[in-house]
């Protein structure tokens, strides 16, 4: 019946006009600019307007707006992530999700980090897209649920010179700025947040920067970006509905949590056009180089260890693309290096039950090093079939091999060689090894053009992703390396989207099937060979209703289940039918925006999630929230810009992140009501 009334809504709102429309653009579909209506596939775009509206803190606020998504928001800068998905906890949750800064991956795939998104200066973007779903033919592993693009300013995009300070609550600062010539562009955010949490806040920066020439008979640009955290980070709050209790939701049982990171990448962008097979024909070529190094406390397990850990990596993407009125193809390979390090330990001694103080000693657990390689060919055609309908199929076929190196005693020991007590340490290292992984992803889709701005389609795609180094090398007890391949999804979606002067619509279907998995229980144990299904719809709508107030609308219902039936090692049960743990059926947003005139009007918005179980057996629950943020805008002056911001206009409270663990509920508590206040400075 909910499904109806959505579909019931979108067959109301598509009768309402019928004029012609102007074509959004994306770029993550095929590397450059592509009409939305002829990708086929589910994508969003979030435009340079919007990101500077929005003013985000926290990418949680910026990305909820799209359907289907949703970000965990945890301490500081902290997230965790879902797209078409639960939000996904453990050592590997990060590999189903890519992460793309202008087309090109921001880790290597084998060491991806679940709070990866802070790494990017989104708050300087010129545009994000997301990619619902496996990728296509462009893209491989750890392309599973989805993927997020951030394209950053280029001299092409002849970015607004700007000076912006924001103040607010909780002592937050933020100072951003933007400069730019003929060939060059650089941008710079520091922000600086007191908390509102006792003894919790941050300090980050992040820079981007661009410079473009023409080069053998091509373009070539250049990009730097670079990001330093210095995060005290807030823990759990615990006991059930904890996050309502005044004396517990402002305050911070671990301060001594911490969380350090860096992080610079370099890369090129070369295009130039080419004579190829008697087409015309264009070769892109992407070189990187990267950097990142993060350490901190790991307060959210028992014992609390410090993990240290970081990677340098070089490569390149590219790809070969032409085409004429029969067929547009595509090709390329791809190239990843990548030296990574884990360093794990436990200064003193785990605190709680005998179990838990016998199996997770005090000492160095891990401490390894992984020389990786990924190498990827692709291709990809685009045929039409009339005038209106198109085939496009692809197929991308990735090796990964790892070259791993334990720098401390092999087996499941103390790190003095002495056993744990009750059946042996949650921690156990493999000796020296070598592991590679070839997978093939196939993509298959057919497009229909409905009118002259609407689209059709329909898809089936595989998604894959190796092994996380994580998974394989960062072992517990009961573990073996050899238990583990890499990850598989397969996908059949179908999905229709229009446009006109007063509406833009995105609708989608889709049914997944995901298998080698691996689960983290209750008692914080990984599970492995698991299982689970995934089918939901998603709604997107964009409503001029008049010349002044606008509408915009993101929805989406899906059942996230587990499709195995197994008994975990400490006891808790999975089965197949029940809800996988944090994955709410319900995700939205809606906000109303008002405009009397240009540079002036006011925006009421609101947020939230629907109920969702906390653990695999789907005994306990977190009720779901809706918070409202209003947003009010004005041009004084033609160089100024003033931004008022009120973020959970009815001091609600809720839970950013709940789950329940080793016995015990657990909450990130949410910010209460929150003003901020921003001055703009334009170069006239």
């Amino acid at each position: 019946m909910q499904l109806k009334l959505i579909a019931a809504g979108l067959g109301l709102v598509l009768s309402l006009s019928t004029a012609s429309a102007l074509e959004e653009i994306v770029v993550t579909g095929a590397r450059d600019r592509q009409p939305t209506l002829d990708y086929p596939g589910s994508i969003s775009a979030i435009v340079a307007d919007e990101i500077d509206a929005v003013g985000h803190q926290h990418i949680h606020e910026l990305l909820t707006r799209t359907s289907g998504v949703w970000l965990s928001r945890g301490s500081g800068q902290e997230h965790l992530t879902a797209i078409r998905s639960p939000v996904l906890t453990g050592a590997g949750s990060c590999g189903a999700f890519l992460v793309l800064e202008d087309g090109i991956p921001v880790r290597p795939a084998g060491f991806c980090n679940v709070n990866q998104l802070f790494e990017l200066p989104t708050e300087l973007a010129q545009r994000i897209e997301i990619v619902r779903g496996p990728g296509n033919a462009l893209y491989g592993s750890n392309a599973l649920h989805g993927m997020i693009n951030v394209l950053l300013p280029s001299p092409a995009d002849e970015p607004e010179e700007r000076l912006s300070v924001e103040t607010g609550a909780n002592n937050f600062l933020r100072v951003r700025g933007t400069v730019a010539g003929d060939a060059t562009v650089a941008s710079l955010v520091y922000a600086d947040d007191g908390g509102f949490r006792e003894d919790a806040g941050y300090r980050q920066v992040k820079f981007s920067a661009k410079t473009a020439a023409d080069l053998a008979q091509g373009r070539l640009e250049l990009g730097l970006s670079a990001t330093g955290l210095d995060q005290e980070t807030a823990g759990f709050i615990f006991g059930e509905d904890a996050y309502r209790d005044p004396a517990l939701n402002r305050g911070n049982v671990n301060p001594e949590a911490f969380r350090d990171a860096a992080a610079v990448r370099l890369h090129g962008i070369w295009r130039t056009p080419l004579a190829f097979g008697g087409q015309d024909s264009e070769l892109d070529v992407r070189p990187y180089l990267r950097y990142s190094s993060m350490e901190f406390l790991q307060h959210f397990l028992p014992g609390q260890p410090l993990e240290e850990n970081g990677h340098v990596s070089a490569g390149f993407v590219s790809l070969v693309s032409g085409g004429n009125d029969r067929l547009d193809w595509s090709a390329g390979f791809d190239l990843d290096l990548s030296d990574m390090h884990l360093r794990q330990t436990q200064d003193g001694p785990t605190e709680g039950s005998a179990f838990l103080v016998a199996t997770r000693p005090e000492g160095k657990h891990y401490d390894y090093e992984v020389r990786a390689l990924a190498a990827a060919a692709y291709a990809e055609i685009n045929y039409p079939l009339s005038a209106r309908l198109s085939l496009n199929a692809g197929l991308r076929i990735e090796h990964s091999a790892y070259d791993y190196e334990n720098r401390m005693l092999d087996g499941n020991t103390r790190d003095d060689g002495t056993p744990c007590g009750f059946g042996g340490c949650l921690y156990t290292r493999p000796g020296d090894r070598s592991d590679s992984y070839t997978n093939a992803a196939p993509k298959l889709a057919v497009h229909m053009r409905t009118g002259a701005s609407s689209s059709a389609y329909l898809r089936l795609a595989r998604g894959f992703r190796a092994p996380q180094t994580t998974e394989l090398y960062r072992l517990q007890s009961g573990q073996n390396v050899a238990d583990l391949d890499s990850e598989r999804m397969d996908a059949v979606e179908l999905g229709h989207r229009g446009s006109t002067e007063a509406l833009r619509y995105d609708l989608a279907l889709y049914v997944m099937r995901k298998r080698n998995s691996v689960f983290r229980d209750a008692e914080g144990f990984n599970v492995d060979s698991g299982r689970s299904r995934h089918e939901g719809i998603e709604l997107e709508l964009d409503w001029r209703l008049t010349r002044a107030i606008d509408l915009a609308l993101n929805v989406s219902y899906a059942r996230h289940v587990y499709d195995f039936d197994q008994i975990a090692a400490r006891g808790e049960q999975f089965v197949s039918g029940r809800d996988v743990d944090t994955a709410p059926r319900w995700l939205g947003s809606a906000e109303m925006s008002y405009s009397p005139r240009p540079g002036w009007g006011l925006a009421l918005q609101l947020s939230g999630i629907g109920e969702y179980y906390l653990d695999a057996e789907n005994r306990f629950d977190y009720p779901g929230h809706v918070v409202g943020n209003a947003r009010f805008w004005m041009k004084p002056l033609p160089i100024l810009d003033v931004v008022l911001r009120l973020n959970n206009v009815t001091d609600r409270d809720y839970a950013d992140r709940a789950d329940f663990a080793f016995g015990n509920y657990r909450y990130f508590p949410g910010r209460g009501r929150e003003l901020f206040v921003e001055f703009s400075l334009s170069r006239p």
